[in-house]
């Protein structure tokens, strides 16, 4: 009954999940979360310095920063409808499974090159049937170019962009040349902006290199946290063999959209498991297309009742962390 609930479009849906939101984000701000970073890259640095040393108004960022991932999420959807339905459950399920890792729920680097991710994917998505050359794989280019100098792990996602541009255009070597140029420019702006203020070159190029190849600390998780990784695990097998099935059912853009949403899963996971930098703040990049993999699953799955129990665990296990890890402090 909870997932029939939320399938709908009422606004007491958008009521309660703003009600979830609150719930799973509040007692952050009585834990006091917070991530610490020695050698931020340059715009994380930067906003760090903005904000100052208050917690709590970093954690108030936090919050902002993932409620406006949420809104994005539904927002492309709606835009480019490659789930075939309105539905609020992508930005349920991206609120819930950030949760499962409660001590990432305040300010970190991949929150805001996050966004920056989702714009470029929308970029990407716009240049569907474009007539000439589509230079919003430029403005994507630039787009992760300008997340990874907040999170630089986010630059291995510039292969998505390639791999945007053979799903939704076919390979076009003009458009691989500006995408190229358009990943590089903010790195291009940030070294002339330290050449011009007489700051070390040197030491933004240790600065980076180090944040891309550096052993990331490492991190514990909890069996619970374990358990709701196998769970969500076992759900995104359901979920790829639901897709696989019902694809040819799917409109051309919807498909091509949801291989480019494959595709960023993929690229997560490989960061994850192949670069020494990496760790689970990427669970906030991880979080885009699983929601919509698990949204999709949830709203066509002909089996009903199951899913209601697929969700209604997770929804549980969640909500267990939650308190678990308040509790725990």
């Amino acid at each position: 009954m909870i997932l029939r609930f939320f399938k709908g479009t009422v606004p007491i849906v958008i009521l309660m999940i703003a009600i979830i939101f609150i719930a799973v984000w509040t007692p952050i701000f009585f834990s006091g979360t917070t991530i610490s970073h020695n050698n931020p890259m340059p715009l994380y640095g930067f906003l760090e310095h903005l904000l100052g040393s208050k917690i709590w108004v970093s954690n108030i960022v936090a919050a902002a920063i993932c409620a406006t991932l949420a809104f994005l999420i539904t927002k492309l959807n709606s835009t480019h409808f490659f789930i075939d339905e309105r539905t609020f459950v992508p930005a349920l399920i991206f609120i819930l499974f950030t949760a499962l890792l409660p001590q990432y729920q305040a300010l970190n680097p991949a929150l805001p090159a996050a966004l920056f991710m989702v714009f470029a994917i929308k970029r990407m998505l716009e240049s569907y049937r474009k007539k000439g050359v589509a230079y919003n794989f430029f403005d994507a280019g630039i787009l992760i170019g300008t997340g990874s100098l907040f999170y630089a792990n986010l630059i291995w996602f510039g292969m998505l962009i390639f791999i945007g541009i053979v799903i939704i255009r076919n390979i076009n070597i003009e458009e691989i040349t500006v995408s190229i140029f358009g990943l590089i420019t903010p790195y291009l702006i940030m070294f002339g902006v330290y050449y011009l203020l007489d700051y070390n070159l040197n030491e933004l190029f240790l600065l980076i290199s180090g944040n891309l190849f550096s052993e990331a600390a490492g991190f514990s998780f909890s069996k619970l946290t374990i358990v709701a990784l196998v769970f969500i695990s076992i759900i995104l097998v359901f979920c790829f063999v639901q897709m696989l099935m019902f694809q040819s059912a799917k409109k051309i853009r919807s498909r091509k959209a949801l291989l480019l949403i494959s595709w960023m899963f993929f690229i997560t996971i490989g960061v994850y498991f192949f670069v020494p930098s990496a760790s689970c703040e990427i669970i906030w990049i991880l979080g885009i297309p699983l929601s919509y993999f698990v949204a999709n699953y949830l709203i066509f799955s002909k089996r009903k009742r199951f899913s209601e129990v697929l969700f209604s665990l997770f929804f549980m296990i969640v909500l267990a962390i939650q308190a678990l890890y308040i509790w725990g402090r």
